[in-house]
């Protein structure tokens, strides 16, 4: 990767809401660094804006995300 921001710097989040919202942020960041073009990225929204298979795949990727964030959260072990 050629950019050598740091963008995550945890995995700990307080909440599960804020553990989604992490796993959203990591796919949408997996995705630019996949495609590092933002023109071809819009360009290609339409593309799946419209697709429903493709729009249940970009779900799944944000599942398996935020199952990462939630063992890392030992599943927000101070939940009550």
């Amino acid at each position: 990767m050629a950019n050598t921001d740091v963008w995550l710097e945890s995995l700990i989040t307080k909440t599960p809401q804020e553990g989604r919202a992490l796993a959203i942020l990591m796919s949408r960041k997996t995705i630019a660094a996949i495609q590092t073009d933002p023109e071809k990225r819009k360009q290609m929204r339409p593309d799946y804006a419209e697709d429903t298979v493709q729009l249940i795949q970009s779900a799944q990727v944000v599942a398996i995300e935020f199952q990462t964030v939630a063992q890392a959260n030992n599943y927000w072990r101070d939940a009550k």
